[in-house]
């Protein structure tokens, strides 16, 4: 079967896309996040007591912010690709708060909806994270981090990764507690142990599915 050609910077805005509707869709069903947005999340709901207009995607890349300037410290240098790393950050903060906006008009979620959501989102957001894997445009902080430690210190991604993964869950886990105490943890829940047990093996999954579909090619000749 001949493969359809799909340009990595749509792929790119199509994996956004997917993203923070997934996102959006974790968030409604009240499950618990994803590990690695988790703390962001924790930070918003706070905040956002006292600061209304601080979003759930503002939380993401001012924290992402901090998070590049801790990652130039350790690598004692700047890239360039750094700020587009970031701007994707920007970019999809923006597009979690819309998709969340969204979700402003849903009724309130039945235990019944919010599993569907929650099944909804996981796959929503793993095809999306599928979709920024075949790109060449840089990730989030989050996931541009592990890349960079890893090559910088010439250690295993998986390892690097999963510290990382644990390290997210632990400071989501103080935060929630920091600041609302031993009432039900925000942001964190059965869905968090879900997502860490299967979104790697659903993004492999749909990565090999889009390469038997799509003939990946860019567009723009850009190099790092």
């Amino acid at each position: 079967m001949k493969k359809l050609v799909l340009y990595e910077e749509i792929g790119y805005i199509l994996g956004l896309i997917l993203l923070g509707l997934g996102t959006a869709f974790m968030e409604y069903s009240d499950f618990g996040l994803n590990m690695v947005v988790a703390p962001a999340y924790v930070l918003h709901v706070k905040i956002s007591q006292f600061l209304p207009f601080f979003s759930f995607g503002m939380s993401g890349y001012v924290l992402q912010a901090f998070l590049l300037l801790a990652l130039c410290i350790v690598l004692k240098k700047f890239k360039p690709i750094f700020l587009v790393s970031f701007a994707t950050a920007v970019l999809y903060g923006f597009i979690l708060d819309g998709c969340i906006w969204l979700f402003r008009f849903m009724p309130e979620a039945l235990l019944y909806m919010r599993i569907i959501s929650f099944l909804i989102g996981i796959v929503i957001s793993s095809l999306g994270l599928a979709f920024l894997f075949r790109t060449y445009v840089p990730p989030e902080v989050y996931d541009l981090s592990v890349r960079e430690i890893t090559k910088h210190y010439n250690l295993k991604l998986n390892r690097v990764k999963t510290i990382y993964d644990c390290v997210s869950l632990l400071v989501a886990i103080m935060l929630s507690l920091a600041l609302f105490g031993l009432q039900k943890p925000i942001g964190i829940g059965i869905g968090t142990v879900i997502c860490a047990l299967v979104n790697g093996t659903l993004i492999n999954f749909f990565a090999k599915k889009y390469d038997a579909l799509f003939d990946f090619r860019r567009f723009f000749s850009l190099k790092e």
